[in-house]
């Protein structure tokens, strides 16, 4: 199945694993709308909608940039709306925008909370909404969440429990929304990484240098969610799935050249089940989490 013509309406593709799904979905001919705030360079922060879209453009494919704050959701329906009437539908909606704070309980002020759970689970419940009308008219629709298994192991919890909410929050979508729109033939899944990925949260937050070594590219992710976003939207749904589970089941045997240092064992990201790590072919490194 193609994505030559279609359209994705991904929140946070300006910079990151938003861009390289875009990337990677304009290669094939899409059309992608790129919903996120940056409009002007920011001096830790690669990339604006603007540069997204000329690389969008770049690589085959046509791009819409519309500056868009996911809080608000009378800016979100009017960022669908536009891409509607640029591109005449929604074929897939990617909830990838994110803001994280690995902050214990007395260290999070409750600002910082707010905009955690405001972004990660309240956008990703209004940028769904708002394009559920559309994607149910589409021929394959897909909701794609950026959001982990939802697996209660306290280790997730107990050092970031402020983050691990508004993570969670956007995997109950999936869990819930998947059931929900199951009878519209509406795909809702959930795209995890199994490392850690070279993102400006990872250097800034993470560790810099040293972590970015540790961690694949972003491109690992995008090109698993192409794979989902190819599948059979109607039976496709309800899947909390790993990055690396989903290209292995496509045929990929060789991922040395997303590493940013081929050889070197990754860190596993956050969230990512023990059992998912015991029956992972890659060298990984022990939990650090």
């Amino acid at each position: 199945m193609s994505l030559r013509g279609k359209t994705l309406f991904i929140s946070g593709a300006s910079r990151g694993i938003g861009l390289a799904i875009a990337l990677r979905a304009a290669s094939e001919g899409a059309n992608v709308t790129i919903v996120a705030k940056t409009t002007e360079p920011h001096p830790k922060l690669p990339g604006t909608i603007y540069t997204a879209a000329q690389e969008i453009e770049a690589a085959g494919g046509k791009a819409l940039p519309i500056a868009c704050d996911i809080r608000f959701e009378e800016q979100v329906v009017d960022a669908v709306k536009q891409t509607v009437e640029r591109f005449g539908g929604i074929d897939a909606c990617i909830n990838n925008a994110s803001a994280i704070s690995l902050t214990a309980t007395l260290e999070t002020d409750m600002k910082r909370y707010d905009l955690m759970n405001q972004i990660n689970t309240r956008g990703t419940f209004v940028c769904s909404k708002a394009t559920i009308p559309y994607l149910a008219k589409s021929g394959n629709p897909h909701v794609l969440n950026m959001a982990p298994p939802l697996d209660m192991n306290p280790r997730w919890f107990k050092n970031h429990v402020a983050y691990t909410i508004a993570k969670f929050g956007m995997s109950m979508c999936t869990l819930g929304m998947s059931e929900e729109l199951r009878e519209q033939r509406i795909a809702v899944n959930s795209l995890w990484p199994l490392t850690a990925i070279d993102t400006a949260a990872v250097r800034n937050v993470l560790g810099g240098d040293t972590m970015a070594h540790a961690s694949r590219k972003p491109e690992i992710v995008a090109d698993a969610a192409i794979e989902i976003l190819k599948r059979p939207a109607a039976t496709t749904t309800g899947n909390f799935f790993i990055d690396e589970e989903v290209l292995r089941e496509a045929g990929v045997t060789d991922f040395s050249h997303y590493a940013n240092d081929p050889g070197r064992p990754l860190v596993p990201d956050f969230f990512v089940p023990e059992a998912v790590i015991a029956r992972s072919a890659t060298p990984l490194m022990p939990l650090p989490w």
